[in-house]
């Protein structure tokens, strides 16, 4: 691994779709309606449907494994939802390498993440993850 602590990765933006919101659900067997339903999730108080924490999770994974490359391991993800992902806006994923530590085959770092939308941070956390001797980054 050839990535130092306070190293920032490069920023990735996600465009919120009713798509990614509702497929992202699906694929995790979410099916509480404020994910697919407009008009339950406003029942509810909502102004919309919202992103689930699976399909965050999964795109905060994404972004890693982007940067780090496939032979990455993700070793622990401890994130934490803040404001909703609602559709039409765009979430933007960054983070800074914190930690760099040398293990058996390679190098094991641990990153902070923030993901953030139009009315504020959508996610934040950590991702500890191991990248064999002559992986990417």
């Amino acid at each position: 691994m050839r990535t130092m602590p306070g190293e920032e990765l490069a920023p990735l933006e996600i465009p919120i779709t009713r798509t990614l919101i509702v497929a992202g659900a699906l694929a995790s067997r979410d099916y509480q309606d404020v994910h697919h339903d407009a008009e339950l999730a406003q029942a509810k108080g909502s102004p919309d449907i919202f992103m689930n924490i699976l399909t965050t999770n999964g795109l905060v994974g994404r972004y890693i494994t982007d940067h780090f490359g496939p032979t990455a391991v993700l070793r622990k993800v401890a994130i934490r939802l803040g404001a909703p992902n609602y559709p039409g806006d765009t979430m933007v994923l960054t983070g800074t390498v914190e930690q760099v530590e040398a293990a058996p085959g390679g190098a094991t770092a641990v990153v902070k993440v923030v993901g953030a939308n139009g009315i504020g941070k959508h996610v934040n956390g950590t991702v500890t993850v191991t990248v064999p001797e002559g992986g990417a980054a």
